[in-house]
């Protein structure tokens, strides 16, 4: 049912992400969907600790809602990732 949920908030651009920009490299990703802020904001540690094993500087998180295109946007505005799926792999 929650999955079902966060298809139709996630449709109508009302589902709740998780935004990271890094500045080396220079791209923007995009986390989640999740069906409130309090998910995305209980999400977020881990998306910045993966992207600090990477060793990505500079990096900037916003939770807000949206509706990206694509999952991950290269600095010259290129997608590097899939288009995002019917239902995400979030966690539950």
């Amino acid at each position: 049912m929650k999955e079902a949920i966060i298809k139709v908030l996630g449709f109508l651009g009302l589902a709740w992400w998780v935004e990271v920009t890094t500045d080396s490299p220079r791209c923007t990703y995009y986390f989640g969907p999740f069906l409130n802020e309090q998910e995305a904001i209980a999400q977020k540690e881990g998306y910045i600790e993966d992207l600090e094993q990477e060793n990505a500087q500079g990096i900037t998180v916003k939770i807000k809602r949206c509706k990206p295109s694509h999952l991950t946007i290269d600095e010259s505005g290129e997608s590097m990732g899939f288009r995002i799926p019917t239902l995400s792999g979030q966690p539950s």
